[in-house]
């Protein structure tokens, strides 16, 4: 089992794989307030399945390229792709993961953590405070592996998903990793 991540190339473009972000959503995080920390708890709820790629507006990482302030890095287990990381330079000096993904059938097998670890290392060498992200309170696991990468609930967002009819209920959360 050989796990590689390398950065996206301009070769990469045009011809990036397929990656299923799909998951099951079958609980949510519920928040509450603890002197300034915010904790959850987990309660359960129906099973659905989600998943986060938009098939009318594939995305476009060319702007990515030679650019000092971004990256994408993709992963490949034994020569498969298996799930990629787009990052960037954010406006308050973190480094912002604007994507992360596995696909399902490479799932615990320590490529997303392989993949936080490189964004790690891109952002302590341009000097950022840290890493930050969002997703949303019924991402339950990619929530608790966050938690296990060192992130914490740094803030919500209980109205960003409110205009989206099928999104409605979802509660926005902003995770860090301070360095």
């Amino acid at each position: 089992m050989d796990i590689t991540i390398r950065k996206m190339t301009c070769e990469d473009l045009g011809r990036l794989p397929e990656i299923d972000d799909s998951f099951i959503v079958d609980s949510i995080l519920l928040l509450t307030l603890e002197g300034n920390r915010i904790r959850y708890s987990v309660k359960p709820i129906q099973s659905c399945e989600k998943s986060y790629t938009d098939e009318s507006e594939p995305a476009d990482y060319s702007a990515y390229l030679d650019n000092p302030d971004q990256a994408v890095y993709l992963a490949f287990f034994d020569n498969q792709p298996a799930g990629q990381v787009a990052v960037r330079r954010y406006w308050n000096e973190y480094a912002y993961i604007e994507d992360i993904k596995v696909d399902p059938k490479f799932r615990r097998h320590g490529i997303g953590r392989k993949l936080i670890e490189q964004v790690k290392r891109w952002a302590q060498e341009k000097g950022l405070a840290g890493i930050t992200l969002e997703t949303q309170n019924n991402n339950v696991k990619a929530c608790r592996f966050y938690e296990s990468c060192g992130f914490e609930i740094g803030g919500f967002d209980l109205f960003l998903y409110k205009g989206i009819d099928q999104h409605k209920d979802e509660i926005a959360l902003y995770w860090y990793l301070t360095f």
